[in-house]
C-alpha cells in the first residue's frame, strides 16, 4: 500500500466520517434546542461542537499536507 493510496483512503474516511458526524449533531442539537437544554447536556455539546471544529483543522492540515507532499491526489482521488 503506498503513500497515495493510504492518504486517498484517509480522505475518503473523513469525506464519509464528517457529514455523518455533521448530520447526527445537528439533529440532535434542534432537538435539544426543542426540549432545551440541561447543563451537563449543555457542557456536553460545547466538547463535541470542539472536537468536530479540531476534526475540520486537522483535515484541512492533512489535505495541505497532501497537496504539498501528492500534489495529484486529488485527481486520483476525483477518477473514483
Amino acid at each position: 500500500m503506498g503513500l497515495s493510496e493510504f492518504f486517498e483512503g484517509l480522505t475518503q474516511l473523513m469525506a464519509v466520517a464528517i457529514p455523518i458526524v455533521w448530520i447526527v449533531m445537528h439533529y440532535a442539537y434542534r432537538e435539544r434546542k426543542n426540549s432545551g437544554f440541561t447543563e451537563a447536556e449543555s457542557r456536553q455539546l460545547q466538547e463535541l461542537l470542539e472536537i468536530a471544529d479540531s476534526m475540520a483543522d486537522r483535515i484541512k492540515n492533512l489535505e495541505s499536507i497532501l497537496d504539498t507532499e501528492v500534489p495529484e491526489w486529488r485527481s486520483q482521488h476525483d477518477k473514483n
